[in-house]
């Protein structure tokens, strides 16, 4: 394979893997024969995507040049040793912040990101496309739109046209919600077109379309996504907010929360959502009527 076919396939790999179309992206790197770190580095990463973390764990040995990615299918999988994969990753980041690899970058991000640690996965983040979108996220999660907007720029000057700098558009949009939400929409919409309606995609069209009331737009994209993938993190999250603003009644929502405490148990909604109910109870509890009240006295 000549080094233009090897470099427009990587571009396909990651493109996909991007748009979250993440069989496609393993369909691709089985193409590319030459050895490369990155392909395979993005094929663990599409696995990871699919929740086939035992693949990634008998494949990528302890010894490997991807265990980093290894260590975020450890995460996924054992709940219980989570503090002590963090508390490794710091220590690695700690001794290693002027030099590190991209492989350990794309690590860490992932696992700072899923934690909530966003000032810590800022500092790590490099000047690379991938590094400069996740840094937005991490902005928007801090409600930072200003620093999002410029972080965009350095992407724009980089290259315009890059996926990742049109997504990474599109979430400033959705952030800044209004009239900017049917921009986003059409962001997702014409990567929907160009290639197909992954999850990630249907997803971002349907926050837009619930931003902008429209509904029955949204019931039916999120049941397209649904159909993809029926236990979608993010799907079932919108599903409950959508079924909130059309007042179904919580029959509804309360199965796809039943739903997300199954699959994703430790997740920052579910925690976040457990941790309101236990403050609701206790606030419940001070108000409840006293057991020695003696009713005999009215």
């Amino acid at each position: 394979m000549d080094g233009s076919k090897a470099g427009n396939e990587l571009f396909l790999v990651r493109n996909h893997f991007y748009l979250g179309n993440y069989q496609e992206c393993i369909n691709h790197v089985q193409k590319i024969k030459t050895a490369s770190v990155e392909k395979d580095m993005f094929l663990y990463r599409s696995y990871i995507g699919q929740k086939q973390y035992g693949i990634v764990l008998d494949e990528v040995k302890k010894d490997s040049e991807l265990y980093p990615i290894r260590l975020v299918a450890e995460y996924f999988t054992q709940i219980d040793r989570r503090p002590a994969i963090v508390q490794q990753i710091d220590d690695f980041v700690d001794k290693n912040r002027d030099s590190m690899d991209p492989i350990w970058i794309v690590a860490a991000g992932t696992i700072y990101f899923q934690e909530g640690m966003y000032e810590n996965c800022l500092s790590i983040a490099g000047e690379d496309l991938e590094s400069l979108a996740l840094s937005i996220q991490c902005l928007l999660k801090l409600n930072r739109v200003d620093m999002a907007r410029k972080t965009y720029e350095t992407m724009q000057k980089t290259d315009e046209d890059a996926t990742l700098t049109q997504l990474a558009l599109a979430w400033i949009f959705m952030e800044v919600g209004g009239e900017k939400l049917q921009d986003a929409f059409y962001i997702f919409q014409e990567f929907s077109d160009k290639y197909s309606p992954t999850v990630p995609l249907l997803n971002g069209q349907a926050v837009c379309l619930i931003g902008q009331e429209k509904y029955e737009e949204a019931e039916s994209t999120l049941r397209e996504a649904l159909n993809r993938d029926p236990n979608n993190y993010d799907t079932l999250i919108n599903l409950m907010a959508l079924a909130q603003q059309q007042e179904t009644g919580w029959e509804i929502p309360q199965r796809y929360l039943t739903q997300l405490r199954e699959n994703y148990r430790d997740s920052p909604f579910i925690r976040e959502y457990t941790k309101k109910e236990t403050d609701f109870e206790t606030l419940s509890l001070q108000y409840a009527p006293s057991k020695s009240l003696d009713l005999e006295a009215f």
